[in-house]
């Protein structure tokens, strides 16, 4: 009975040498001869979405999924007819109201010319009385003369001043019109590619419906989460190596730290960091350059160099 019981208490604790020894391996398995990464994530890029600024039925978007774009380049155009019409509409008043204020500006001149007569006489009116030539009364008379034509071009220009805020309030409404119209031709805001089409020429738009959305692949950025323990080991503008699957082997990229997170998270359930027992970890940005091969969501390894 003896030689069973102490039969049994040595094979529990072979097991448990066994188990510690299990647990060790593992543990430098993970963590020595850098043999595991330091960061796992995935690529993203800046996704932009391009809306419509205006109203109407699109007319035409030439674009496609996959499309290479340039910084401004002209794409589609939204219906402008009504807008048009409604410019060409505002430009014919505008001229009414302008041929308005030519009438009165015109009387204007008219009454200046009679008033430098006046003012002309009444000089020659001033010189003939020095020499006794003339009487106070045709020197009171020219005066008031040029009184009344003075204050006749005053009520004029009085009369003047509404019409020219008028046709001011017409231009303004132009120019908020040709905004609209511009406002109406679908251009690329950035360069780079086409990732989703949500459009299509015939159907209606409205003011913020989304047309496409895009993004630019030259440069991806891999974000990565890192524990506490790593952090001194990381900092913006270091050099790392981004690693992804390439058949059989790894492909390695040169990145760049552009960006560490300055407070903690819990670690995302999609990601594994070479401290799993580590709730807490710290998101870092890669900035990549993109040889064609990296796509947004695509998983990759951060290597940090001794």
């Amino acid at each position: 009975m003896k030689r069973a019981v102490t039969k049994v208490h040595k094979t529990k604790k072979a097991i448990s040498v066994l188990s510690i020894s299990i647990v060790v391996i593992s543990l430098i398995s993970c963590n020595g001869g850098g043999n595991t990464a330091d960061g796992y994530g995935n690529f993203e890029a800046t996704e932009t979405t391009v809306s419509a600024e205006a109203n109407g039925k699109i007319q035409f978007l030439n674009i496609e999924e996959g499309s290479l774009l340039q910084n401004n380049e002209v794409v589609g155009v939204i219906d402008t007819i009504q807008l048009s019409l409604k410019r060409d509409q505002l430009k014919a008043t505008k001229n009414t109201i302008f041929s308005k204020s030519r009438n009165v500006l015109s009387q204007r001149e008219i009454l200046q010319e009679e008033l430098k007569v006046a003012q002309n006489d009444k000089e020659r009116i001033e010189s003939l009385i020095k020499e006794n030539a003339a009487t106070q009364k045709q020197l009171d008379d020219i005066q008031g003369k040029v009184r009344i034509l003075q204050q006749q071009i005053k009520s004029v220009e009085t009369q003047n001043a509404p019409i020219i805020n008028e046709v001011k309030s017409i231009e303004v409404q132009i120019e908020q019109i040709e905004d609209q119209i511009a406002k109406s031709i679908v251009k690329s805001p950035l360069d780079g590619t086409v990732l989703v089409k949500y459009a299509e020429p015939g159907e209606v738009a409205v003011f913020g419906k989304p047309l496409f959305k895009m993004a630019n692949l030259d440069v991806m950025e891999l974000r990565v989460y890192i524990s506490e323990t790593q952090l001194p080991n990381i900092k913006i503008g270091q050099q790392v190596t981004v690693k992804i699957d390439d058949r059989d082997s790894m492909k390695s990229y040169e990145g760049t730290v552009s960006w560490i997170s300055a407070s903690a998270e819990f670690t995302p359930k999609i990601i594994q960091t070479k401290e799993e027992r580590v709730n807490l970890v710290y998101a870092v940005k890669i900035r990549v350059n993109n040889d064609g091969s990296l796509k947004i969501g695509m998983p990759a390894e951060m290597w940090i160099e001794d």
